[in-house]
């Protein structure tokens, strides 16, 4: 609705207001007012339609936009250039080939900023193929259940792909990845992968012992200690259209809005959590911890049906109305869920059901700094506990709830997410063994010939995440290689969840001996 009311008010600004005013109508004959007020309703008419969705001015945006000019006649953006009637949709050329971030002197640059610390996590994924290096063989061992091959060639996307995604999943990923090309323009070198849309990761590192094991590289969102999967950020980060979440970008402004309505100390004392139970038995297990005439948990827990919110507009699923409770929870569901990045963006307490799965900036994570960790095999108590500590420790929970917010608002805004992506390909691409070929039966791939032939949702997200022009900086700088650094950090982590767990068997240990 806000776009469609910008848009009608730009009608107004641009058109109207420079000629409705009164000297105007003064100096105007009456025949040419009469023709001016015709094409004003006229106009008006128009805007109206647009305004309540009756008419798609996205016919009007996507045809006639052209590309904006700089004082020196160059293009500074390339908006989306859809082909009109019969003719067939393909790739403009004129989208700048290499990466030149002294174009504008106007806006700073990051030439000196240094990655978020969870990217060495990247060197971590990446360490299986670091003595043997990745060969064509290693690679078509992973089609086994991949979705699609992606080859970059020259700066150009091609795509092979061999069965379907869940949803878009595999439409957005692809989505994601061009939009980087278009952020770095000549930056990523030919590389050749596959990558796998579902849930749980598929190559068990147990299979691939010793120094010739010569593992498959597939990508996937999310991998376990025990796997080899290769990590890459998912697709809701450019939009989950099913879901009706709005792209990544967008959408942490209007979770940090809704952190501002409410204050940490008057929001809700109890744990909040709303989701598909059916997906997993540990979340039909949560259920149990639900408020009842018998026990009070002092959880507050919802059952979400996607079903019927899409039917009734998605009314009680926007996030950013979600940021009501002074704690929530997250719970993994088939496997790990996109859950979770909203949940930790609230100023809330994140209550974190231990995990079996990570994604790729969790691991930068810590338990008592980021969140509280919860016991998998315990769940009730440990979240009355969680609760009952949170409220009588007001200053030490809301500290915590301020820095998960502040890690994923700052260090996981999308421009580190673009450069996670970045610093992951061509780290993976300086494996290769060989040189990449664009396969005889892809196709390639632009934002014209993706988002042109779609609409509604699916449109309306490529459209809003779609990057507009190469960046004015260049990547942030990896951290190199550090295995002592990620092992103290292992350590961290279990330490600070050991001393959660101490402290609360004291608490009920307590509390039995005063029963």
């Amino acid at each position: 609705m806000r776009e469609k009311e910008k848009y009608a008010n730009d009608i107004w600004h641009s058109g109207f207001g420079r000629y409705l005013t009164k000297q105007q109508w003064r100096t105007v004959k009456r025949r040419d007012a009469a023709t001016v007020l015709v094409a004003f309703f006229l106009i008006l008419f128009l805007g109206a339609l647009v305004f309540v969705g009756w008419f798609d001015a996205s016919v009007f945006r996507c045809i006639s936009r052209k590309p904006t000019l700089t004082p020196a006649g160059m293009p500074s953006e390339f908006p989306l250039r859809c082909a009109t009637g019969n003719l067939k949709q393909t790739c403009p050329e004129n989208y700048p080939t290499k990466h030149n971030p002294t174009t504008n002197p106007d806006r700073p640059s990051n030439l000196t900023s240094t990655c978020p610390s969870y990217f060495q996590w990247i060197h971590d994924d990446l360490r299986h193929w670091k003595e043997t290096g990745i060969t064509q063989d290693m690679i078509e061992r992973a089609r086994k259940t991949a979705h699609f091959r992606l080859v970059i060639v020259n700066g150009k996307a091609y795509v092979e792909k061999y069965r379907q995604s869940i949803q878009t999943r595999d439409m957005f990923t692809l989505w994601g990845i061009l939009q980087l090309l278009r952020l770095y323009p000549g930056r990523l070198p030919d590389l050749e992968l596959m990558f796998d849309c579902d849930d749980r990761p598929v190559i068990p590192s147990k299979h691939f012992r010793g120094p010739n094991a010569a593992p498959p590289p597939l990508f996937r969102y999310c991998s376990d200690w025990q796997s080899l999967d290769i990590v890459f950020p998912d697709w809701s980060f450019w939009g989950w259209a099913e879901t009706n979440i709005r792209p990544w970008k967008n959408l942490l402004k209007e979770i940090k809005e809704g952190n501002s309505r409410t204050k940490w100390k008057d929001r809700t004392p109890y744990a909040y959590w709303r989701g598909n139970p059916w997906v997993s038995p540990i979340r039909q297990d949560l259920l149990k911890c639900n408020v009842s005439e018998q026990n009070d948990w002092n959880t507050r827990l919802y059952l979400q049906d996607w079903v019927k919110q899409s039917k009734e507009g998605y009314r009680e699923s926007n996030l950013q109305d979600q940021c009501t409770h002074r704690y929530k929870i997250y719970i993994e569901g088939w496997a790990w869920s996109v859950s979770e990045k909203y949940i930790l963006a609230c100023d809330s307490v994140t209550l974190y059901v231990r995990p079996r799965y990570h994604d790729f900036f969790i691991r930068g994570m810590v338990p008592l700094q980021h969140y509280w960790p919860i016991r998998d095999n315990s769940k009730c108590t440990s979240l009355k506990f969680a609760v009952e500590w949170g409220n009588n420790h007001t200053k030490e929970a809301q500290a915590i709830g301020e820095a998960a917010s502040n890690f994923i608002h700052e260090d996981m805004k999308i421009d580190y997410v673009y450069d996670y992506i970045f610093h992951l390909l061509n780290e993976y691409a300086k494996l290769l063994r060989f040189k990449p070929k664009i396969p005889p039966g892809a196709d390639e791939l632009c934002p014209e010939t993706m988002a042109c032939p779609t609409n509604g949702t699916h449109r309306k997200f490529m459209e809003e995440s779609m990057v507009l022009s190469p960046s004015d900086a260049i990547p942030c700088t990896l951290p190199p290689h550090d295995p002592s650094v990620l092992g103290s950090l292992r350590d961290r982590k279990d330490k600070s969840t050991k001393q959660v767990e101490s402290w609360e068997n004291e608490y009920w240990e307590k509390l039995s001996k005063k029963q």
